[in-house]
């Protein structure tokens, strides 16, 4: 018997890629098609973006203990949130959550020490970079983290809610995200995290000058781990 996965999902692109790593990648650890019992829900990114722009994490909170409560009806063992951003209401969540969670930096915290990174860059929405979810956790495992200057944070953001979050994928902007990267790596990082569920839509490691570490897809792989009770990480070495 497997573990039954909830996703409280925020944005649709980052979500959906995080559903289809676990579909897909299930048969990894399992046998052919197979794939622990999933159950997703969501409320209109319309909502999350008006408490999310006011910076009001605790009505982000409420958003996502509303929506976790109906997965938990629906008889989840633990829950994911595929949405770096909103992790910055985590800690209100989980607090009053009717079931465990992972933490998605954690979870990529946990590789990038595995893979014994010393310096990460972050990219992710202007809230996410400038907020202590990342460094905390990195800290936590003894790994450094930089984020990029205020103009790249700022167009960052904006391809992010522009583009990313509503299917585009452009040629300029993986470019721009490329220069990005490069800049990180002249500071020192070593590797770089995709810190908005959306960026691996655009960013691969093809077209990175630093390793990536996918936190949309590490967070799908550690929820499959805990579904299939495995510790094994060997089996996710691909990107």
């Amino acid at each position: 018997m497997t573990k039954h996965i909830g996703i409280v999902a925020c944005s649709a692109e980052g979500a959906a890629l995080c559903y289809c790593t676990i579909c897909t990648e299930g048969p990894n650890l399992l046998e052919r098609y197979a794939h622990p019992e999933v159950t997703m829900h969501t409320f209109s990114l319309a909502e999350y973006m008006r408490y999310i722009e006011a910076d009001d994490w605790e009505n982000v909170a409420s958003l996502m203990l509303a929506s976790v409560a109906k997965i938990a009806k629906a008889g989840v063992d633990f829950a994911i949130c595929p949405d770096n951003t909103c992790h910055q209401a985590f800690d209100l969540v989980v607090a009053k959550s009717p079931v465990p969670w992972l933490h998605i930096a954690e979870e990529v915290a946990a590789e990038a020490k595995r893979q014994n990174y010393k310096c990460l860059g972050i990219l992710g929405t202007s809230s996410l970079m400038e907020s202590p979810v990342y460094a905390t956790k990195l800290a936590a495992v003894g790994i450094e983290c930089e984020i990029p200057e205020v103009e790249d944070r700022g167009r960052i953001n904006d391809i992010i809610f522009d583009e990313l979050v509503c299917g585009r994928f452009t040629s300029e902007s993986r470019a721009y995200f490329g220069e990005v990267i490069n800049k990180l790596k002249n500071r020192g990082c070593d590797a770089v995290v995709l810190g908005c569920t959306e960026i691996p839509l655009l960013v691969t490691q093809e077209s990175s000058p630093l390793p990536v570490l996918d936190s949309t897809r590490l967070l799908a792989r550690a929820a499959l781990r805990k579904a299939i009770g495995t510790t094994s990480r060997e089996e996710f070495v691909r990107y």
